[in-house]
């Protein structure tokens, strides 16, 4: 009985420190720059981009248009009821935008956060590129920067400066699935 009455604090101590940890993010640098922005794949409904994943489009169009990046990888399969992948979506979002098509690549394989990653790096290798921006909702950032990190990819992080993910109600499901998702990462490396 005393054994629980510590466990369950601990435990619960243990995951408002990780959720804080979470909240808070990787620190930024402002003027950042890099060789290419990597943009997280985020859903796509039909041949349009979620409005999660739009405003991931945005930000790395911003970053490529004040010069902070020279390329854009745009990452993600096609999911369940999308017509296109979330790369080729992203990619007409950029094009429509007026972004040089040979300042974009994409890749139409992952399906997960780590997967966009190793899709990433493969192909900043075969384009020569060293450095990369993380592109992400500053919620799932954290995550994200580890994964970059345990593959050897040199990056800074570069959270949307806004996010669909605004009021309370939405931020604590994606803080919860963010708690839990970052346990699956340490434990089994995905």
């Amino acid at each position: 009985m005393k054994l629980r009455r510590a466990i369950i604090p601990a435990i619960l101590g243990w995951l408002g420190a990780v959720g804080f940890w979470i909240a808070v993010g990787p620190d930024e640098e402002p003027g950042a720059r890099a060789d290419a922005a990597i943009v997280l794949g985020a859903g796509v409904e039909g041949d349009t981009p979620s409005p999660v994943f739009r405003e991931r489009i945005d930000h790395g169009i911003d970053l490529l248009r004040t010069g902070r990046v020279e390329r854009l990888i745009f990452t993600g399969a096609q999911g369940e009821g999308a017509t296109i992948a979330e790369s080729a979506a992203a990619r007409s979002v950029a094009l429509e935008k007026g972004v040089p098509a040979n300042a974009i690549l994409t890749e139409a394989e992952s399906a997960s956060t780590m997967h966009n990653l190793v899709e990433a790096q493969l192909l900043m290798r075969d384009e020569g590129l060293e450095t990369a921006l993380i592109v992400s909702d500053p919620l799932h950032m954290r995550r994200a920067m580890e994964m970059a990190e345990a593959l050897g990819i040199e990056a800074h992080p570069s959270a949307t400066p806004t996010s669909r993910y605004r009021s309370f109600q939405t931020q604590l499901p994606f803080l919860l699935r963010e708690i839990y998702f970052i346990h699956h990462f340490w434990l089994f490396g995905e």
